[in-house]
């Protein structure tokens, strides 16, 4: 069983193409996989993609994969193994059309990550980025190349993180008689 504090834990998302795969003719990337690996998982990593996720795991934050692509989880899950890494969760087209989508007669944004409680959301779209404030999740939007895109996004974790503990204090304090 979970204790309290692994439910507290902050959720952050990346978005996959053009936030941690991208080309290596636009971005700086992680070397590609060796034979036979490489023709397997064609996409190239984001520079410093490994060392962020693994840095934002340490500093205590959930990180998944919120993606609108049909990628199976299973091929994502390997991919990023091959590369030391592990998401804490996954959400692809598959599993949004069928958890967030479901038999809504009403079109709903391509990604909504507060329906999994994740607070931060990183995409390279502008329409997701916007639709944030709407839909009540916090968003970094990220595209072109950025040799601190790491350290930026650590930021906006640690700045996302403070304001939701400040307003669990503030509705914490407001229930007490």
């Amino acid at each position: 069983m979970k204790n309290k504090a692994e439910y507290e834990k902050m959720r952050i998302s990346f978005d996959l193409d053009e936030v941690l795969f991208v080309s290596p003719e636009t971005h700086k990337t992680e070397p590609p996989l060796p034979f036979p690996f490489s023709r397997i998982y064609q996409e190239r990593l984001r520079l410093g993609t490994p060392k962020l996720i693994k840095t934002l795991q340490s500093l205590g934050y959930e990180v998944w994969v919120y993606t609108s692509s049909f990628r199976s989880e299973r091929y994502i899950r390997r991919l990023f193994h091959l590369y030391g890494v592990t998401f804490d969760g996954i959400v692809n087209g598959h599993r949004h059309l069928r958890e967030v989508q479901r038999d809504s007669q009403t079109v709903l944004p391509q990604k909504l990550p507060n329906r999994y409680r994740i607070s931060l959301h990183i995409d390279d779209e502008t329409a997701i980025c916007a639709s944030g404030s709407q839909y009540g999740f916090h968003t970094y939007q990220l595209d072109a190349q950025d040799d601190d895109w790491a350290g930026k996004i650590i930021a906006r974790a640690s700045e996302i993180k403070k304001l939701l503990e400040h307003e669990r204090r503030k509705h914490g304090k407001e229930a007490e008689p």
